[in-house]
């Protein structure tokens, strides 16, 4: 194997692939080629470094120095200066936003220094397609380990005391669920891994998959050797077409190396992995529906009991557990529970990863451990909110989950701390809003979701959270009542108590909490019929402001729909009745005449 002098590692996933992250790989093989330092020089392609915000990110080791917003052209001066000169490239390090230095390792950015990557240990560090590095990094170890010692209740109860509960937004307790299959009596028992990651702004599952496929393979065959399962299948949405491409491969790979397959290193224990691929329904991420989705039927949920480690994937015993907590498999078996443990909180062991968006200056991946507080996550992580602008909520747990407002800053972040605040944990999405937001407009923006997403097998969530969304409609419309914020709660309710699913059972999370926490944003919509942030654009009205309309006429000539009046160097007039606020008199303007009220 070669020796290399340096190496240069380039974010390969989704993310930076669109901003031609590819075209990056091939010039600096080609340069490298072309001044005959491609002994010298390994150029890897990895995995998300997280920092989706400053990418395409370019690392070059052993010196860990961290390029941003990396284009092609810029390949040729990172080779001459930093490879060949040994100097760094100044203009393509981070800047600190607030001190305006350039910060050459990633250890020493706001970003990464509150982050413990325990599930994405590998994601950036790793070329995600040669099986070679994941093991050079105590790949299936885990595996070869519980195989040797050919105890799967050691496992079983190594995972119950570690604390690890269920990344997938239920939070269930991992070992337990693990027990309950090993007990149940078949013939045949199924692995599940649930890769169906539906909500909006989420990547995490994608990310792992996409940058460590082997994490997850590993887990799944230790699971499969804890439970007495054979096979195990990954169900996986068809809209991500590299994690799909990159399991292919690891799964080849594993096969090739024995790890996979019949009879894995010589143990008598076997174990092989497929992919089913869904079609993008959202409900399916609740395992009954995953489930059915599988064996070809409309995804639906089912009553629980019983429960899919009963009777889950044609009637058989059936484990699921979703990316992020296979993710955390190998690495508490290589380490021990006692390490994993100490993480987190009490009742919340571990990290947990966070798609963190909306109005934060640091966009991407996190992990962080239990425990954080929303504060730290979004001033210190987040790099706090664009342009100076005013904190306002933030949504946690997806479409399901809630909005937290200033006053949870400071709330540690565990599962049941999420719960008594009027939000979840969920699969680990997390939306920043600032004073711009309309919370009624954010509420009924999930409704819409949910609406749609829902499967339709149940009257709470089928037409509850449609009138749901008709009355949020019905207010930011400027048509509400103060009767309607009534039955908007009582129905809420209702539908939280008496849905079959999870998805019905915490759909209207979003409405709970914004009502709980912003009712005054409703009440002016409908008392006042006014959208203070100006989103709900049925409530806006554009004025004149008599002092500063010149007469010019330019807001007049350019009104689609002939609603202004005025004569040249007079002072001129919006009738609100033909008005049909499109913005274009507000936008036209030079002399600040239009308001917004």
């Amino acid at each position: 194997m070669a020796n290399y002098k340096y190496h240069i590692l380039i974010c390969g996933g989704t993310g930076c692939n669109a901003s031609n992250a590819l075209g990056i790989i091939d010039n600096f093989n080609s340069i490298l080629k072309e001044k005959s330092l491609d002994d010298d020089v390994q150029v890897i392609k990895t995995g998300c470094f997280g920092f989706c915000e400053k990418g395409p990110i370019v690392k070059i080791m052993p010196d860990n120095t961290f390029y941003t917003q990396v284009t092609p052209n810029d390949c040729l001066e990172i080779v001459e200066e930093h490879i060949i000169k040994g100097r760094r490239v100044n203009r393509l390090l981070y800047e600190n936003p607030e001190t305006k230095e350039h910060v050459e390792d990633s250890k020493h950015m706001g970003f990464y220094q509150k982050q413990l990557r325990v599930a994405l240990r590998n994601c950036g560090f790793i070329n995600p397609e040669n099986i070679d590095e994941y093991i050079a990094q105590d790949g299936y170890v885990a595996l070869a380990t519980a195989l040797e010692r050919n105890n799967p209740a050691e496992i079983i109860d190594t995972l119950k005391k570690s604390g690890l509960r269920g990344r997938g937004g239920g939070g269930f307790p991992t070992g337990l669920k693990w027990e309950f299959a090993a007990k149940s009596k078949g013939d045949e028992k199924y692995v599940v891994c649930n890769a169906d990651e539906g909500d909006p702004g989420a990547f995490m599952d994608r990310s792992i998959l996409e940058g460590d496929p082997h994490t997850v393979l590993e887990a799944m065959a230790i699971n499969g050797f804890a439970i007495g399962s054979h096979v195990g299948l990954i169900y996986i949405r068809a809209e991500y077409p590299l994690a799909i491409k990159r399991l292919q491969i690891a799964i080849d790979q594993a096969r090739e190396y024995g790890l996979l397959g019949e009879n894995i290193l010589d143990s008598g224990f076997s174990f092989d992995i497929e992919l089913k691929y869904g079609a993008g329904a959202f409900v399916c991420g609740e395992e009954t529906a995953l489930i059915h989705s599988m064996e070809g039927h409309r995804g639906e949920p089912t009553f629980k009991p019983p429960f899919p480690a009963e009777s889950g994937y044609l009637g058989k015993p059936t484990n699921v557990n979703n990316v992020e907590t296979y993710a955390n498999i190998p690495v508490i078996l290589n380490q021990g529970w006692e390490w994993f443990s100490k993480i987190g909180t009490e009742k919340s062991k571990g990290t947990k990863v966070f798609a963190l968006a909306g109005k934060v200056n640091n966009v991407g991946l996190i992990e962080v451990p239990m425990g954080i507080t929303l504060r730290e996550i979004i001033y210190e992580i987040g790099g706090g909110i664009k342009d100076g602008k005013k904190f306002k909520a933030v949504q946690t747990g997806g479409p399901s989950g809630g909005c937290l407002t200033e006053k949870h800053l400071d709330t540690p972040i565990d599962y049941d701390n999420l719960l008594a605040s009027g939000s979840m944990m969920g699969s680990g999405g997390m939306i920043v809003m600032d004073e711009d937001d309309c919370m009624v407009a954010i509420a009924k923006f999930y409704l819409e979701f949910t609406v749609e997403e829902s499967c339709g097998k149940c009257n709470p969530c089928r037409i509850g959270n449609k009138r749901l969304y008709e009355i949020l409609e019905k207010i930011t419309e400027g048509n509400g009542t103060a009767e309607d914020l009534e039955i908007l709660r009582n129905l809420s309710v209702t539908i939280k108590d008496t849905s079959l699913c999870g998805l019905g059972q915490t759909s209207p999370n979003p409405v709970l909490s914004t009502l709980d926490n912003f009712i005054e944003e409703y009440e002016e919509h409908v008392n006042d019929k006014k959208c203070r942030s100006g989103v709900c654009t049925s409530l806006m009205q554009y004025f004149v402001v008599p002092e500063n309309c010149t007469g010019c006429t330019v807001c007049a000539r350019n009104c689609p729909v002939n609603a202004i009046e005025g004569e040249r160097k007079q002072v001129h007039f919006i009738h609100q009745d033909l008005c049909i606020k499109c913005g274009v008199c507000y936008d036209k303007c030079k002399f600040n005449a239009i308001v917004i009220k």
